[in-house]
């Protein structure tokens, strides 16, 4: 009798979680726009992670059970939320806490990790996903251990009597076809299939399953090896980090010089200087100095890594420049984020402002965060308090409804016409306040308003929508456009002049 070893009964147990999840996939994602499949599929996925960790006794590390949870609502959001940039930073979110929370059934601490763990973690997860299916039927099962006794060769017993009855089959059912035609008819309606469809199917079942598979793969049975440790010293020495840091400061502190001049000058100094108006200057400069900031996180990482196993005294220089260039990239966030203001109020609030400005709002933090432990010498609680601070912003953004508060920003603008045409590219969470606003606006954006509500969320507009794609806010959407779809009606529109 043949033993089964853990890592070929654990490798049939994954294969077939996969097969599951891969049909599961197949029958709930394919419905278009996401919603409650995502949901149940993220909820299906972190279910069968939880139930192989208990069945084979492995020990997880301490962050993994609040990365299960984060991938749960994460898919939640697609149920609440209806905004398509909204629902992008979710899939992405959700990647990172898979790739993490596989880390962290391997046993790895992520509040320990340095960051260069975090992207080592990212790419192996990802690798190990893609391949990990193909490494699980070839290397992890020992199909010679697969019993051949009992269930297993009756299977195979089913099976080869299937082959040798199928040209039994066809002849036997070609001949009565031709002989009846009734029968004929019974024949092709039960055989009747799009073969395109289903191969389309057999494709999505094997990718999904794939994918599933090889994640719970890497994540049960692969353990990838550490990285080395850092190296104690470094051979560039504190003189060129400091001459670099020094000139980027200069740098800096010339930029914030011209700023001052602006912010306290107004708009009369501006439309001098630069010939602009306020509001064209504001809306010139936001997304360079955005880039500018995103880059001196790396710029101070790749510093502190060349000082270290400096002097006390070099490591304080280092940190003195290192903490002025953070000062002055404080004021250059704030013209940044001044800019913005201006310009959302001469132009309105759009998603790419509001993302953007919550981007900022992140490196805010994040440049905070490395004062308080890289210059204080605590470089291993970098990473983790960046990955937290993601969630929360993102956390925050779906407790802001982006789609609603942007129509409502531009609906209390009162220097320029709302514009309409934008708010109704939005997603569900805009209906709301354009329904409340609807009264208030002026005759075109009323009639371009209450037609496209009334075209695209009417119970009559287009077939029934499918449960796998139930989201909150498109369900109080279409419930909305119905209690009022006879005021909506109602709009008069201005009639086209005459030739």
């Amino acid at each position: 009798m043949i033993n089964v070893t853990n890592r070929t009964r654990i490798g049939l147990e994954i294969l077939g979680t996969g097969l599951v999840l891969g049909v599961l996939g197949d029958s709930l994602l394919r419905a278009m726009p996401w919603g409650l499949n995502v949901t149940l599929c993220a909820a299906a996925l972190t279910t069968a992670a939880v139930l192989l960790v208990r069945r084979h006794g492995i020990t997880p590390g301490p962050d993994a059970p609040w990365l299960g949870l984060t991938v749960v609502l994460l898919g939640a959001a697609f149920m609440r939320r209806d905004s398509d940039a909204l629902a992008q930073f979710n899939v992405i979110a959700m990647i990172i806490a898979l790739a993490l929370g596989a880390a962290s059934v391997q046993g790895a601490r992520l509040a320990a990790r340095r960051p260069l763990e975090y992207v080592r973690d990212g790419l192996m997860a990802a690798g190990g996903t893609i391949a990990g299916s193909v490494m699980l039927v070839g290397q992890d099962i020992d199909w010679r251990e697969v019993p051949q006794e009992g269930r297993f060769r009756h299977v195979r017993a089913v099976g080869l009597g299937v082959l040798l009855a199928a040209p039994l089959l066809v002849a036997f059912g070609a001949l009565f076809s031709s002989a009846d035609s009734v029968f004929s008819n019974v024949i092709q309606n039960v055989f009747a299939f799009d073969i395109a469809n289903a191969a389309s199917h057999m494709i999505f079942i094997g990718i999904w399953a794939g994918v599933t598979a090889g994640f719970l793969r890497w994540s049960l049975i692969a353990r990838p090896a550490a990285l080395p440790a850092p190296a104690p010293a470094s051979a560039t020495g504190i003189v060129p980090v400091a001459t670099a840091l020094g000139l980027i400061n200069l740098m800096f502190l010339l930029f914030v010089v011209v700023q001052l001049r602006y912010f306290f000058g107004g708009s009369g100094l501006i439309e001098t200087t630069t010939g602009l108006t306020y509001a064209e200057y504001a809306r010139s400069g936001f997304f360079q100095l955005l880039a500018a900031s995103g880059l001196v996180l790396p710029v101070l990482m790749g510093a502190d890594h060349l000082v270290r196993g400096e002097t006390a005294a070099h490591l304080t220089t280092f940190r003195r420049l290192a903490s002025l260039l953070l000062v002055l990239l404080a004021v250059v966030m704030a013209s940044a984020l001044q800019r913005m203001r201006l310009y959302v109020g001469a132009f309105g609030l759009s998603e790419d402002r509001l993302y953007a400005t919550a981007f900022m709002v992140l490196l805010v933090g994040i440049f905070a965060w490395f004062a308080w432990t890289v210059l204080r010498g605590r470089r291993g609680s970098l990473a983790f308090g960046v990955l937290i601070q993601g969630f929360a912003v993102l956390a925050g953004l779906h407790m802001l409804n982006p789609d609603a508060f942007i129509v409502r920003t531009n609906l209390q603008r009162v220097e320029r016409p709302f514009d309409a045409k934008y708010a109704l590219l939005l997603g569900a969470d805009a209906v709301p306040p354009l329904l409340e606003a609807l009264p208030n606006l002026d005759e075109p954006s009323r009639c371009a308003i209450a037609s496209a509500l009334t075209k695209r969320w009417s119970p009559r507009a287009g077939a029934a929508p499918d449960w796998r794609t139930w989201n909150w806010s498109r369900s109080r959407a279409r419930r909305l456009v119905a209690e009022r779809a006879e005021a909506l009606r109602a709009v008069t529109c201005p009639s086209a002049p005459a030739e």
